[in-house]
């Protein structure tokens, strides 16, 4: 052999001998480090090991410093660990970080009042009933305004008299339900059906799936096996994220947890207008994917770079592969929410909110400039006469209550002409904002200064007795879901209970010192003359028959 040879296997030699005892080395102070990291002293600054370095596994020190739940006194091998949740959406335990302003608590300012001097009126039997509805609001200038009969009911009509007399074959829960509809609720009070439809939304078997045409989002027309229909809302984000701040209402994303909540509060408050809402966990490959016919909807989904079944969908936002809706893996959360009936068996009237927001960047409604809309709104039909104002009041306390912005339409049934129920629906942009109480969701009440008697009265006992975060708690509780809300917005709903409260009781002191000031002598409200054109006219009134048409213009 060559010297030369001889001189380049040694080297090689030397080389492969050098690196074996390098490789050694760092595995010797690997095994020294964390056998450092393990034993270090617990007086040791949190998230420091030898060197300096951080302990494998451990928060560093900048996460410490934000987190309230660590403890100096940390030991990495008793270090206790929290139990995993239920799902990977459900919400943690909330606690309030003082270095966070946008979850600051908000202090509720009517916490300690009683608001005794609205008990009091109550009390006294000063309010004459305007027998089931008002005949002339534009001379109403009560505050507190009571519409049930002479003896304190309130006339009722159900839409089974008008339906063909007897039961039909394969008559479901739900189309029984139907028939159940009245011209002031949707459902009695303890119906029996609510708790079996709100079963079966979340249990039977999903048949069918297609996109709901329309909309601004993406949503799901579920069929079942029964041949009952729901519409579901996917989940998008979980319970604790909030609108962000430079967000407009109508570029928001819709919540399904909100859909579910605004059933229940719905239900508590009495008003029962808005239709059977249950959560449902479903696998998106074998219950949504698989049941999908339409091609245009099958080919959004697809599987993300994380390995999580994903799909969008085709709509006006919120429908690309940026904004795509996506399981864990393929495990996702919905709200699965009761169908009307159809327009061929109970026919709809879509009409624009009177105090609907403009959907504008710059501009503002005619509500927000015009101290006197309210008058206005006396002099328009249906707002003249009849329940419907009063129904708008209602509308108004509940959509603030849940922080609701987005209502810009709501629907009625032409059965009952003027005097059916606005029907409550579409809450997927409430209990977006918890530690903000937006006051001009209360336009109504506060420019009207009317309330429906009984709604006060519910009201009172919510702030007085049993709060109303208790009931929601206690009536959200048997939903798949649960827990639906996330704590700070059942916080908030309390507090806004004390803020409905003072608007009326600001409400009451105007009226009083307007009495005053005509010596107790009764004057008929002043009728405003009709300060409207034709097209705001048209506007208030009849949009049109069926659901969606037509598109809400957001700019």
């Amino acid at each position: 052999m060559k010297l030369r040879d001889r001189v380049v296997i040694g080297f090689c030699l030397s080389l492969v001998l050098v690196t074996v005892l390098f490789v050694v080395d760092l595995q010797n102070e690997n095994d020294r480090r964390l056998r450092a990291a393990v034993d270090v002293d617990a007086d040791a600054p949190l998230g420091v090991g030898l060197h300096g370095r951080s302990r494998p596994d451990v928060p560093n020190v900048w996460d410490a410093a934000e987190s309230p739940t660590l403890t100096p006194a940390f030991e990495y091998r008793s270090r206790p660990q929290p139990p995993p949740p239920r799902r990977p959406s459900a919400p943690q335990p909330y606690v309030p970080a003082s270095n966070d302003y946008y979850r600051t608590p908000v202090a509720d300012p009517y916490a300690d009042d009683r608001f005794d001097d609205l008990t009091e009126l109550l009390s006294v039997p000063q309010f004459v009933p305007h027998h089931g509805k008002v005949v002339d609001w534009t001379v109403v200038t009560d505050v507190i305004v009571d519409d049930t009969s002479v003896d304190g009911t309130i006339s009722n009509e159900y839409i089974a008299e008008y339906l063909e007399s007897g039961s039909r074959p394969n008559m479901t829960e739900l189309t029984i339900f139907h028939t159940r509809i009245s011209k002031r609720e949707m459902y009695p009070e303890n119906d029996t059906y609510v708790p079996s439809i709100l079963k079966k939304m979340s249990s039977l078997p999903i048949v069918s799936v297609a996109q709901k045409e329309g909309g601004t989002q993406i949503k799901l027309v579920i069929e079942y096996l029964n041949g009952d229909k729901a519409l579901m809302k996917p989940m998008r984000f979980s319970r604790d994220q909030q609108t962000l701040p430079n967000h407009f209402y109508f570029t928001d994303y819709e919540r399904h947890n909100a859909e579910i909540a605004a059933f229940h509060l719905d239900r508590i408050l009495g008003f029962r207008r808005a239709m059977p809402v249950s959560g449902r966990l479903v696998n998106i490959t074998s219950e949504l994917m698989a049941q999908v016919t339409a091609s245009d909807l099958l080919k959004t989904f697809f599987v993300s770079p994380d390995k999580n079944m994903c799909f969008h969908g085709q709509c006006s936002y919120y429908c690309d592969t940026s904004h795509a809706v996506c399981g864990n893996p393929d495990t996702l959360e919905g709200s699965f929410a009761a169908y009307l009936p159809s327009q061929e068996v109970l026919e709809r009237k879509t009409w624009r909110h009177p105090w609907r927001r403009s959907y504008h960047k710059r501009k503002k409604a005619r509500w927000e400039i015009d101290p006197n809309y309210c008058e206005v709104i006396r002099n328009v039909p249906p707002y003249r006469t009849g329940r419907r104002l009063l129904d708008i009041m209602d509308l108004s306390v509940f959509d603030f209550l849940m922080g609701n912005m987005d209502r810009h339409h709501y629907e009625t049934f032409t059965l009952f002409g003027n005097d059916s129920f606005p029907i409550h629906l579409d809450h997927g942009r409430a209990f977006g904002k918890a530690f903000h109480d937006e006051l001009s969701i209360l336009a109504p009440v506060i420019q009207c200064c009317h309330i429906r008697r009984i709604t006060l009265e519910k009201l009172l006992r919510f702030h007085n007795g049993k709060k109303l975060s208790e009931h929601m708690r206690e009536s959200m509780a048997d939903d798949p879901l649960s827990p639906i809300l996330w704590e700070p917005h059942l916080v908030a709903l309390d507090r806004r209970v004390g803020f409905v409260l003072q608007k009326i009781r600001e409400c009451m002191l105007v009226n009083a010192e307007s009495n005053e000031e005509t010596e107790n002598e009764y004057i008929p409200r002043k009728k405003q003359p009709m300060n409207i054109s034709s097209t705001e006219l048209n506007d208030l009134q009849l949009e049109g028959k069926t659901t969606g048409s037509k598109r809400l213009k957001i700019e």
